[in-house]
């Protein structure tokens, strides 16, 4: 099978292909015959040009992924860019970290995802996602980050902290773990103040104060008092908030009603100090020793990286970029976004599961354009 795609490769190259006897031979046009060489000994070619990309992609989370691995199967010359290790945010995630959907949503071009629990915690989807990209050879640079993109007339320019890129299409796949919400309070600089939760070991017996009513927030303050922790919730709203996950809710009340737990309810941070916080709660102003503070209030896309780009953005609290449902595409030709980064502020509206989809919608509106030029 080999030796006849070899010689009909061979073939190929003395006949012109903008002929259109050519581009119907056998059903097949030279972006066939384009994926068919680059699929020959299962490999990427061996002359691939880097500096002269079909698709170059910004974020090798399961989304950045998921778009290299279309574009692998259909013979595009790609690149994924990551400013960290595979699945960096899945990296960063807290160590004991469990997903709310099960196994089978979380898996990218039909790969079976196999966890020991019907929902995978986030070693087993490292592990994951990890295998995915080495074992189908995936063209990824990691610990690089991208700075500038500029686009003349149907080329972009990529700029990273290590070298200089020209593609025809770029992804935006980035996520937004990357920037957290503030609280916007003195002392939020402080050394003891983090956006961020890992290992629940660290906190053992200290005076531990979490801002936030969501996942993030709930499991850590449910993991800390298991090991130890003095811990004290701080919830702008009425309550734990309505997406913690169903099986953990219950306990997160449970804990809070019996007293193990502290809880301050419609209140706010006003200032975090070296051994104590002000609270701004329905009875005044309350003051509470403390060691620590976790503020998880949720992240958000780095929109300012996005306006960089020239993509638009809805001009409400929302902060929705312009891009088309069908194509993924922005407002930028040749310019796309993929993955949770598509919700704006709307972080909890796009998971893996459902904007898996993307890539596929992404590289076939980019084949699409040119089989058109070819014809």
């Amino acid at each position: 099978m080999i030796i006849v795609i070899c010689i009909f490769l061979q073939a190929s190259i003395k006949l012109k292909t903008s002929a259109p006897e050519f581009r119907s031979y056998f059903g097949l046009n030279y972006l066939a015959l384009r994926s068919i060489k680059n699929l020959v000994f299962l490999g990427e070619p061996k002359d691939v040009d880097m500096k002269n990309l079909d698709i170059l992609i910004v974020g090798g989370g399961p989304i950045g992924i998921a778009c290299g691995l279309q574009a692998k199967k259909k013979g595009l010359n790609y690149l994924i860019i990551e400013k960290g290790p595979i699945v960096n945010s899945l990296f960063n995630y807290p160590i004991n970290m469990q997903f709310f959907s099960s196994s089978e949503r979380l898996e990218i071009d039909d790969i079976p995802f196999i966890s020991k629990e019907a929902k995978p915690k986030r070693n087993e989807a490292l592990e994951y996602y990890r295998r995915i990209v080495t074992s189908n050879k995936l063209n990824i640079h990691l610990f690089e980050e991208v700075l500038e993109v500029k686009k003349e007339d149907d080329q972009f320019t990529v700029q990273s902290t290590k070298e200089k890129y020209s593609a025809k299409n770029v992804i935006i796949a980035t996520g937004f773990y990357d920037l957290p919400n503030k609280i916007n309070v003195p002392g939020e600089d402080l050394p003891k103040v983090s956006h961020y939760y890992k290992d629940p070991h660290f906190y053992a017996s200290q005076k531990l104060a979490i801002v936030g009513a969501s996942n993030s927030a709930i499991d850590a303050a449910l993991e800390c008092w298991r090991k130890g922790a003095e811990v004290t919730l701080i919830i702008r709203g009425p309550e734990v908030g309505q997406r913690v996950k169903y099986w953990v809710r219950p306990d997160i009340i449970n804990r809070i009603e019996e007293g193990s737990i502290a809880v301050f309810y419609n209140s706010e941070v006003k200032e975090i100090r070296e051994q104590e916080m002000t609270i701004n709660t329905p009875d005044g102003d309350i003051v509470i020793a403390n060691d620590f503070v976790l503020a998880l209030t949720g992240y958000m896309p780095n929109f300012e990286f996005l306006e960089m780009l020239g993509i638009q953005l809805s001009q409400d609290n929302k902060k929705l970029p312009t891009y088309d449902s069908a194509t993924m595409e922005t407002n930028i030709s040749g310019l796309y976004l993929a993955g949770v980064i598509c919700g704006g502020m709307e972080t909890h509206k796009w998971f893996i599961e459902n904007s898996r989809i993307h890539a596929k919608l992404i590289v076939d509106h980019i084949l699409s354009k040119i089989k058109t030029k070819i014809n």
